[in-house]
C-alpha cells in the first residue's frame, strides 16, 4: 500500500529544517569542491539501501530532488519515491526538475520533525546533511522510525564539523577558527551522534562508514574558511592580523601543494526490527 499524507499537516513549516537552528553557515556551496566524495557516499547509500521495484522510499530533506529521482528509478512505476523538503524554493525546483526529466518522483512539504505520512509507510529512507541543522535530532530519528515499516532500512549521512582539518596555519589560530565553526553550527557533531540517536529510536545499526570530504587544493582557503575566520575575529577569538596571516598561509600552501582542508562525513545504515 502506498503511503498517504496525514490528514493533519505538520504544525511547523520552517524555512529550512528548523527555525531555532536556522543557520546558513554551512550549505552545499561550501562543499562544491568536495562533491566527488559526496557522490561516492551517495552511491554507497543507494547500494546499501538496495531499493527494489515496487517498494516505497522517502528522502528527508530532499533539496533539489536528485536522490528522489534516483530512488524513483529504482522502485519503478509500481513503487513510490517521495522527497520531503521544507524550503518552498527547493521544493518547486525539485518538482520542475522531475517533470522535465520525466521522473515519477513525488515531493511533499514537510520537515524532519513532522513527516507528513502515516506510521509504517516506507520500506526505505534516506537523510543527507539534515541533522547538522537540527536542535532536536532525537525527534527526527523518532520520526524516521515511525514511518519505516518493520524490516525497513534507512541511511543517514551527516558531516561532523569537529573533524575539520585546516592546514597550513598556526595551530592556535586554526583551532580558534574551527571552534568558531562548531559554535556557530546548530548541531556541529551530528556525524558522530548518528548511531546513538538511531539506536535510541529503536533501530538496529547494520553498518557505520565515513568519508573525508577534501577540498580541491587549487581553491586555496575557500569561502568557508574566509567567512568563519572573519567570524572568529568578530568574536575576539583571533585578531585581524592573525586571520590575514592564516589566509596568506593557505594561499601559499595552495601554490606549493602543501594544503589540506577537509571534514569527515559519517554514514549509518540501520533497519527497523521485524
Amino acid at each position: 500500500m502506498a503511503p498517504t499524507p496525514n490528514s493533519t499537516p505538520p504544525a511547523r513549516r520552517p524555512d529550512r529544517f528548523d527555525r531555532e537552528g536556522h543557520d546558513q553557515l554551512i550549505d552545499v556551496r561550501d562543499l562544491q569542491a568536495a562533491l566527488p566524495g559526496i557522490h561516492r557516499l551517495r552511491a554507497w547509500a543507494h547500494e546499501a539501501l538496495a531499493v527494489r521495484a515496487g517498494e516505497s522510499a522517502v528522502d528527508i530533506g530532499s533539496g533539489t530532488g536528485s536522490e528522489v529521482m534516483a530512488l524513483a528509478e529504482a522502485v519503478g512505476p509500481e513503487g513510490l519515491a517521495v522527497g520531503v523538503e521544507p524550503d518552498p524554493g527547493l521544493l518547486t525546483a525539485a518538482q520542475r526538475r522531475a517533470t522535465e526529466a520525466g521522473s515519477t518522483a513525488k515531493f511533499a512539504p514537510g520537515d524532519a520533525y513532522g513527516l507528513p505520512f502515516g506510521a509504517e509507510s516506507f520500506d526505505a529512507a534516506l537523510c543527507e546533511r539534515v541533522f547538522q541543522h537540527l536542535t532536536a535530532p532525537a525527534r527526527a530519528t523518532a520520526e524516521i522510525a515511525r514511518v519505516l515499516r518493520p524490516g525497513g532500512r534507512v541511511v543517514v549521512m551527516d558531516s561532523d564539523w569537529g573533524t575539520a582539518i585546516v592546514h597550513p596555519g598556526n595551530r592556535q589560530v586554526v583551532q580558534a577558527v574551527i571552534d568558531t565553526l562548531t559554535t556557530n553550527t546548530t548541531n556541529p557533531f551530528s556525524g558522530r551522534r548518528l548511531p546513538g540517536l538511531l539506536r535510541q529510536a529503536g533501530l538496529v545499526i547494520d553498518e557505520v562508514g565515513s568519508h573525508a570530504l577534501v577540498q580541491d587544493s587549487s581553491i586555496g582557503a575557500g569561502a568557508l574558511v574566509a567567512r568563519v575566520s572573519a567570524m572568529a575575529v568578530a568574536r575576539g577569538a583571533i585578531t585581524e592580523e592573525q586571520r590575514e596571516k592564516l589566509l596568506a598561509d593557505l594561499e601559499a600552501g595552495a601554490e606549493s601543494g602543501d594544503i589540506h582542508l577537509s571534514v569527515t562525513m559519517f554514514a549509518v545504515l540501520a533497519h527497523k526490527p521485524q
